[in-house]
């Protein structure tokens, strides 16, 4: 019989990341609170090992600021 090649499920490359504002991390807002711009993106973890870092803009600062992430859920 042949065997189902699915039935294995191999780890995925791609993992979820979320990226913070590091204004609002250094300004002391609490991560709890929704005081910090959060964007939510992927990443293939074998080409970009390294934490993401992109310039994307934040509505607490109003104005375009580093947003760092390494991982997510």
């Amino acid at each position: 019989m042949l065997k189902n090649k699915r039935s294995k499920r191999s780890k995925s490359a791609r993992v979820r990341v979320i990226l913070e504002c590091t204004s609002c991390i250094q300004n002391g807002v609490k991560k709890v609170q929704a005081g910090i711009s959060r964007y939510i993106t992927q990443k293939n973890r074998h080409n970009t090992p390294n934490q993401l870092e992109f310039k994307k803009f934040c509505p607490y600062c109003y104005k375009h600021i580093i947003h760092r992430g390494d991982k997510g859920k």
